[in-house]
């Protein structure tokens, strides 16, 4: 038997799921799925898939605004895996291929979709979002659209790097940040530092981080031209001054979510800059409108991604974006209740954790 044979088989015989049954409490279980392949679509026997804090956000709270968990759901989106078989159209893609995917898949005749908007696609199916299942499971069938070959030298655990990365590639996208900007990015989670990552990436000169916690500050230190407040104990208005001649950041990305970063977000910011707000925070936030209109600030919101899923992986194969040092603890599938609970502490100096499923490959 070849290695695709080995990995249909075993990926057929084994159901078990990682299954948020309801609000704090997972299962890790048989859970069948009834997945045609359609003929554009590919099979994939999931290699690696990292815990996104939307997945502990539905562990611990059993939703997020109106996605509301009524019904067991499997979690999951951030993945990577092999390809096992191909629907009858399929041209890109074939058997053993290594690939990562993008989780959501809109409505291809939707306004939204023909206007290249499809990441605001309300009819969007978004994996791990309710009530759609996603990928803490043996294998899924995905369109071969949203699926993409990786290159020999990015590894599974940086493909299911991308699509947080996509995250931070796209809010600078949308920055239209300028090479020899300085920036500030509020938060030193996943999402914050693949932000400083895109931006450094982007052309970026220095990127100022703000957090809590000295351990992941450590870390950001480490990315390239980086440096870092601990807003417990220094503002960070003052520390930008300081370290640009009194003039401001050109570029905030506000990647925490946070209340009170976002009502004083302007104060940081050089006249003429531009916000980017990218953490979603738990309940509406607000900020002065009058310390943007006094700095003609341009302000842009993101949600989720669109059109960066090659321009990242093109990324993390030329080396030019390293995700490494931001995995910070693996764990085996069967570890998968654990790591969540794990994930939900929220100990300090984790960044991303990942599951793997025990392939080969």
């Amino acid at each position: 038997m070849d290695h695709i044979e080995s990995l249909k088989t075993s990926t057929a015989g084994d159901q078990r799921a990682l299954v948020l049954e309801a609000k704090d409490r997972l299962t890790l279980r048989d859970f069948a799925m009834d997945e045609p392949l359609g003929p554009h679509d590919v099979r994939i026997a999931i290699h690696t898939v990292g815990i996104c804090g939307s997945d502990v956000h539905y562990y611990t709270h059993g939703g997020i605004g109106p996605f509301i968990v009524n019904e067991p759901m499997i979690l999951g989106h951030e993945a990577s895996g092999i390809v096992t078989e191909i629907g009858s159209a399929v041209s890109t893609l074939e058997a053993g291929d290594r690939v990562c995917m993008e989780p959501g898949i809109p409505d291809p005749n939707s306004r939204a979709t023909r206007l290249g908007l499809y990441n605001l696609d309300p009819a969007v199916q978004f994996w791990a979002t309710p009530p759609v299942h996603g990928v803490l499971r043996p294998s899924v069938v995905h369109p071969e659209a949203f699926t993409f070959k990786l290159p020999d030298t990015v590894s599974f655990a940086a493909a299911a790097m991308v699509e947080p990365l996509a995250v931070g590639v796209h809010a600078v996208t949308k920055a239209r940040a300028a090479p020899g900007n300085v920036a500030v990015v509020v938060g030193a989670g996943p999402i914050g530092l693949v932000t400083v990552l895109a931006a450094l990436a982007g052309g970026c000169a220095h990127v100022i981080v703000s957090d809590i916690d000295d351990t992941k500050l450590e870390i950001a230190r480490k990315l390239g031209s980086v440096s870092t407040v601990n807003v417990a104990r220094e503002d960070l208005a003052e520390a930008v001054k300081a370290r640009t001649e009194g003039w401001g950041a050109d570029v905030i990305y506000e990647c925490a979510g946070s209340e009170r970063a976002i009502a004083s977000i302007f104060e940081p910011l050089c006249p003429g800059g531009v916000v980017v707000f990218v953490g979603i925070p738990l309940k509406p936030a607000s900020y002065d409108v009058s310390a943007a209109m006094l700095k003609e600030a341009r302000v842009e919101h993101v949600f989720r991604y669109a059109h960066v899923f090659p321009r990242c992986i093109a990324m993390l194969a030329s080396g030019s974006v390293d995700v490494s040092s931001l995995i910070t603890r693996t764990f085996l599938f069967e570890e998968s209740v654990k790591a969540f609970e794990i994930a939900a502490s929220a100990p300090k100096g984790e960044v991303k954790m990942q599951i793997t499923m025990g392939l080969d490959g």
